[in-house]
Order: C-alpha cells, then sequence, then structure tokens
C-alpha cells in the first residue's frame, strides 16, 4: 500500500493503487473467457467491460464543524461485464458472431419516443395558434 504522511492525501494513493491492481487484472481475461471445444469447433467468449473508482475525504475543520474534531475517508467501486459475442474457430479459420442483446434497444427507444413526443407535442401546439389565428 502506499504509504503517505498527510491524512487527507490517503484516499487519492489508496484509489490509484486500487485501480493499479484493477487494471492489472483486469485484461484479456475479463474480456475473453476460457476457450470451450466442442467437436472440433472452439468457442471464446467475448465481453466488454466497464469499472468506475471513487473516494474522498474530509476534516472537522471549518466554521460550520466546530464540535467535530475527527476525519474520515472512504471509497468505493465496482465493475460490469456484459457478454457481446463470441469468436468460432472452425477448420482454421475465425469469426466473430455478435450476440443480440436487446436490452441495449431500450435506451434508444426511449429516446426515440421521448424525440415523437415533444415533435408532436410542439406541432399540435403550432397547429392549435395557426387555428385560433383564423
Amino acid at each position: 500500500m502506499l504509504a503517505t504522511k498527510d491524512p487527507r492525501s490517503r484516499p487519492t494513493g489508496l484509489l490509484a493503487e486500487l485501480a493499479d491492481r484493477t487494471g492489472a487484472r483486469a485484461g484479456a481475461r475479463v474480456a475473453f473467457g476460457e476457450p470451450v471445444e466442442l467437436d472440433g469447433v472452439t468457442i471464446i467468449p467475448v465481453a466488454r467491460a466497464r469499472w468506475g473508482f471513487g473516494a474522498g475525504s474530509g476534516g472537522g475543520h471549518g466554521p460550520w464543524m466546530r464540535r467535530a474534531r475527527g476525519g474520515g475517508g472512504g471509497g468505493g467501486g465496482g465493475m460490469v461485464v456484459s457478454p457481446v459475442g463470441f469468436i468460432e474457430l472452425r477448420n482454421g479459420h475465425a469469426r466473430y458472431r455478435p450476440v443480440f442483446d436487446a436490452a441495449a434497444l431500450v435506451p434508444a427507444a426511449l429516446a426515440a419516443g421521448a424525440a415523437a413526443l415533444l415533435f408532436l407535442s410542439r406541432r399540435l401546439r403550432h397547429a392549435g395558434k395557426a387555428e385560433w389565428r383564423r
């Protein structure tokens, strides 16, 4: 672990060490799973990995914290791995096959629906003003 003399910089050092350790382990093993072989065909699973980290600290100094004299800190992180496809090795040829993920379409469908509602509401508002002017 990184040793620092200033306690306020410790979460930053801890965060850097955590990111270094995770990055070293989250290489190809996370994106490419263990190959599976059956009837002369080898399948290598492929995934998308995303991770994030955060940390913070605070001390009991400041006009709004007259009673508090201690300090504190914390941090955390998370990782999401989702399948995206597989590589098929057959007769000396490799072929990538994507996996269809219906959940990935939900944000696009919601955005399209919101855009359509916005367009229709403006169109109806404009039509109402034109009718009122006659």
